[in-house]
């Protein structure tokens, strides 16, 4: 008797389950489609996207190689549109090259492709961080004390591995501006830092023990 009734539930669930087949088949095979095409489209995407890293990784060397004194201007620009692309990888490398080889002389100029890749880019964060901090070196020279501050205040204000060489460079900053004191309590903020540079707190102990010890 047992297995007579579990024959039948058996039976009956199944042409339930045919029956909802039947009766929901145009649903099913919409939703099997819509489920291969999104399989499709990421597929096609992340193939997309590494078609484009390539590619500008390909221009990115090719620009570089082809680097001479002749071609400042051309290289310039090419590697200017490189950084408008906002690539995680190759747009700071362009910015950088950029500098390294003095391609641009405009300060406001070099700035504006600094935020570009600070505020426009996807970073990871200390690599976000490594590039403010590369933008206020980069000013250094010829910022006032506020502005240069305001770039490094969101570096100082954090638990950054690039808070202590943003300390260290305000406290140089105020040391060839004989401001010693300032400079001084900047040295000492390195000095208490957790996590500070080794090489960083060595120069600032240096610093202190031999140009700020009075």
């Amino acid at each position: 008797m047992d297995e007579d009734l579990s024959i039948i539930n058996s039976n009956t669930r199944n042409q339930k389950i045919k029956n909802f087949i039947v009766n929901n088949k145009n649903k099913i095979i919409s939703a099997i489609i819509f489920l291969i095409i999104i399989i499709i489209s990421v597929f096609s995407y992340d193939k997309y996207l590494i078609s484009k890293k390539k590619e500008i990784s390909d221009k990115f060397n090719s620009i570089t190689i082809d680097y001479s004194n002749n071609t400042k201007e051309k290289t310039a620009n090419s590697l200017i549109e490189i950084v408008k692309k906002k690539n995680p990888t190759y747009s700071p490398l362009s910015l950088y090259f950029i500098i390294d080889n003095n391609l641009i002389s405009d300060q406001s100029k070099i700035n504006s492709l600094f935020d570009i890749l600070i505020k426009d880019t996807s970073l990871d964060t200390e690599i976000k961080n490594l590039i403010i901090y590369k933008k206020a070196l980069y000013n250094a020279d010829n910022s006032q004390e506020s502005d240069l501050l305001n770039m490094l205040n969101p570096l100082i204000n954090s638990k950054s591995v690039w808070k202590s060489h943003s300390l260290y460079l305000m406290a140089e900053y105020f040391y060839a501006n004989n401001q010693k004191q300032k400079a001084k309590e900047f040295f000492n903020q390195i000095m208490t830092l957790e996590n500070s540079n080794p090489d960083i707190r060595l120069q600032a102990e240096k610093r202190l023990n031999r140009d700020l010890s009075e």
